[in-house]
């Protein structure tokens, strides 16, 4: 087991259990469901993005492994290009406007609606394949076998963003109609989701290519 563990696996969980505690898209999404429909709409919903999301944790252990067995250096330009993407998210997410149509109300389904709905439209979603790739190789041994732990470190990932998400859904139900429209909240996760993003790739461009 310890030989798919990277060195810096501590690290990984505190960037990103951060990272999850930050609104996103993903979660204005399930809030706004929640709100909409109840509590386990809401739940439905964090099922259907992590299923989705769990196909792209995938996807990034078979490609990663593949370029890096085909060359380190090919390797190190995704992971730079990773940083950098982190970057430029962090800064799109500073300069976006919102509104209270962020979290504008949402068309009634059922929950094999939602469910169905909510795998698709993550699996199809070009930025989340784009986030794992970006994301993961940051935290990755490349003196090791890396689709191992590419694989260790999106379940894990996964596993944390069903726990954290679930919350907020929990939550959102809860609170009910307070949530959606609230420019205070929406202008707090911009600033904040900004500048996690832009530390994170800082921190990544900045790191070492081994992490023995």
């Amino acid at each position: 087991m310890d030989a798919i563990i990277p060195a810096n696996f501590s690290l990984f969980l505190a960037a990103a259990l951060v990272l999850l505690l930050t609104p996103g898209p993903a979660v204005l999404f399930i809030i706004a469901r929640s709100v909409e429909q109840g509590r386990k709409a809401g739940l439905v919903s964090v099922l259907a993005v992590e299923s989705g999301n769990f196909f792209h944790a995938l996807a990034a252990a078979v490609g990663l492994s593949a370029i890096l067995v085909s060359s380190a250096l090919a390797f190190d330009v995704v992971k730079y290009l990773g940083a950098a993407y982190l970057i430029y998210l962090g800064i799109k997410t500073l300069r976006t406007q919102v509104s209270a149509e962020n979290t504008q109300a949402v068309e009634q389904k059922s929950h094999r609606q939602i469910f169905s709905q909510g795998v698709i439209v993550s699996i199809l979603n070009p930025k989340t394949a784009l986030f794992f790739f970006a994301f993961l190789p940051q935290f990755v041994d490349s003196s090791r076998a890396a689709a191992p732990q590419m694989l260790l470190l999106g379940t894990v990932f996964v596993i944390m963003a069903t726990v954290t998400d679930g919350l907020y859904a929990l939550a959102a139900g809860t609170a009910g109609r307070w949530l959606r429209g609230n420019l205070a909240f929406l202008r707090f996760q911009r600033y904040f989701a900004g500048t996690v993003y832009i530390g994170l790739g800082i921190t990544a461009a900045l790191s070492s290519g081994n992490r023995k």
